[in-house]
């Protein structure tokens, strides 16, 4: 298996879960010009990261590989116990990779969708508060909880990172007091020790 990542990009949740299914693995840090260049566009033709890949299998976009990660290893518990657990873990996979993702992008890339200075920052407070929306969500389904649905899942690993833009984004996050505590110990975790090391963030 071989992640190439975009430094603390989605690809970072890969990278976690990786370390907690605990099998040998490569990765290989890909830089914003390299995403563009032929030798990883043969890998990604819409040349972003991550890309994935195991034997003869390329995989892209975060929550395939995440899924294809899990289910390959089931041993390590990933997905959830019953198809309660597993529907819930999708619901909240599902709902950071497509509307906290996105909306970040607002914050991060708005440049790439209006070149107006007005209407750039108007899209980045709509983002924002958009955003806060989310994390209240994400907060209240955390509260009395130790991860998203109860047992550590890959969403759990792409929150840490959705937790870690929050941060870049400078969103005012003093009020998710079970975000924040879920945070303190993914911190701790060994795993996402590992991960940050490797992609330099630690």
């Amino acid at each position: 298996m071989k992640l190439y990542y975009l430094q603390g990009s989605c690809s970072l949740a890969i990278h976690v879960v990786l370390e907690w299914i605990g099998k040998p693995y490569a990765s290989q840090a890909v830089s914003r010009e390299e995403l563009k260049q032929a030798d990883f566009l043969a890998l990604n033709p819409l040349g972003s990261a991550p890309a994935f890949v195991d034997e003869d299998l390329t995989l892209t976009q975060s929550t395939a590989i995440l899924h294809y990660i899990a289910e390959k290893h089931p041993e390590a518990n990933l997905l959830g116990e019953s198809i309660q657990q597993r529907a819930e873990m999708r619901r909240w996979l599902g709902m950071l990779n497509s509307d906290v993702h996105r909306h970040i992008g607002l914050v991060f890339g708005v440049a790439g969708y209006a070149q107006n200075e007005a209407c750039q920052q108007e899209l980045q407070k709509n983002a924002k508060f958009k955003l806060h929306n989310f994390y209240a969500m994400l907060n209240q389904q955390m509260t009395g909880k130790s991860y998203l649905t109860g047992t550590r899942s890959i969403a759990d690993a792409y929150l840490f990172v959705a937790l870690r833009w929050a941060q870049r984004a400078q969103l005012d996050m003093s009020s998710f007091t079970a975000l924040h505590e879920f945070f303190e110990r993914m911190q701790q975790d060994t795993g996402v020790q590992a991960a940050l090391r490797a992609e330099g963030l630690l």
